[in-house]
């Protein structure tokens, strides 16, 4: 005899306790998944096949432990991604100018054939890297996709990073841009967006602009946000050791941002704006997929933006891991992602 408790059973007894729906998860047992193998899927493009086929991330569990380490990891995956730049640029036609706005580094990225609707438009790019990684140039890969892709203007901000500052140094930098930015430019024909930190950081500066009274862009792109940074989150768990950038919810990523945290508490709105108040946002696509260990992030993001009555869309992608968009030029699902957010962009900002 089934002798088990119906779900709706369980929510009434608790309800009854006076449990939340959370406290009762608790009690639950969790499902046991048998070890498998998990094919490159074939429903993807060969270049998005050979990104989803690499191993795991070199490092991933055995991140630095002391502040020069922090700077060595990211000097060595910015000479790597450096080395990319001169072919990324090339291909998708575009120039780079590194200069300061603001009082903050920054490099404008422009390319060569600004379509004729975008003649007065410009992006803020925010570059992703678990806030410690991708100084300089190196954070510049989806500045050039977004401005070659998208025809348009596009400024990336080189913000503060530990070790030589830290939380909030990387917010109050972009901020500073954007300040600096609406000088010159009507906020109505702007955009930001930014992945992984960089998605964070979107929606952490929407937070901070809305506090502050000052205006807001005419629509952001957050892709795969780090939007709670405490680790809750189903895909935490069912994409661990599956997505092969991020890896697993303890790895280098969670360490990096505890080292720009600096001891700060991680459920602020300001590292983890899915707990701030969303509302009055400006228009927002985000983007993630299947093997994104930030899966959860970026569909708990768009829910909770859609409940506060802002306009969100949420573009999945088939197999890929943590921002896998941003590393392939030549992947047909690159150029997708970026055309459906400069789609998203033109619909919303004015000429």
């Amino acid at each position: 005899m089934n002798t088990s408790i119906p779900m709706s059973g369980l929510l009434l007894a608790a309800a009854l306790l006076g449990l939340s729906p959370a406290a009762l998860a608790q009690g639950l047992p969790p499902r046991d998944v048998p070890a498998r193998s998990l094919p490159v899927p074939g429903t993807v493009s060969p270049q998005l096949q050979a990104l989803i086929g690499q191993p795991l991330r070199t490092g991933w569990n055995t991140p630095p432990t002391t502040p020069e380490g922090w700077r060595q990891l990211a000097e060595a995956g910015a000479a790597a991604t450096r080395r990319l730049l001169p072919g990324f640029k090339e291909r998708l036609k575009v120039d780079v100018e590194a200069g300061e706005m603001g009082g903050v580094k920054v490099f404008k990225v422009t390319p060569k054939d600004i379509r004729p609707e975008n003649a007065n438009r410009l992006l803020i790019h925010i570059h992703g890297g678990c806030y410690v990684l991708n100084p300089g140039e190196a954070g510049l890969t989806e500045a050039i996709f977004m401005a070659g892709f998208g025809g348009v203007r596009v400024i990336s901000v080189d913000y503060r990073m530990p070790p030589e500052a830290y939380f909030p140094a990387a917010l109050d930098d972009v901020v500073s841009v954007w300040k600096a930015a609406i000088r010159d430019t009507d906020p109505k024909r702007m955009a930001v967006f930014g992945s992984s930190a960089g998605g964070a950081l979107t929606l952490e500066m929407m937070l901070r602009l809305k506090a502050e009274g000052l205006p807001m862009p005419a629509a952001i792109a957050p892709g795969t946000p780090m939007s709670d940074v405490t680790g809750a989150g189903d895909s935490f768990q069912t994409n661990a050791l599956v997505d092969n950038v991020l890896v697993a919810v303890d790895g280098f990523c969670h360490a990096a941002t505890l080292f720009y945290a600096n001891g700060h508490d991680l459920r602020d709105p300001l590292l983890s704006p899915v707990y701030g108040d969303v509302a009055g946002f400006p228009p927002t696509i985000l983007t993630t997929g299947t093997r994104d260990l930030l899966l959860s992030n970026t569909v708990r993001m768009h829910r909770k933006l859609r409940q506060a009555g802002v306009e969100a869309s949420l573009q999945v992608f088939e197999g890929q891991s943590h921002a896998h968009y941003n590393r392939d030029d030549t992947a047909p699902e690159s150029r997708e992602a970026f055309a459906e957010i400069a789609q998203f962009f033109g619909r919303h900002l004015a000429r």
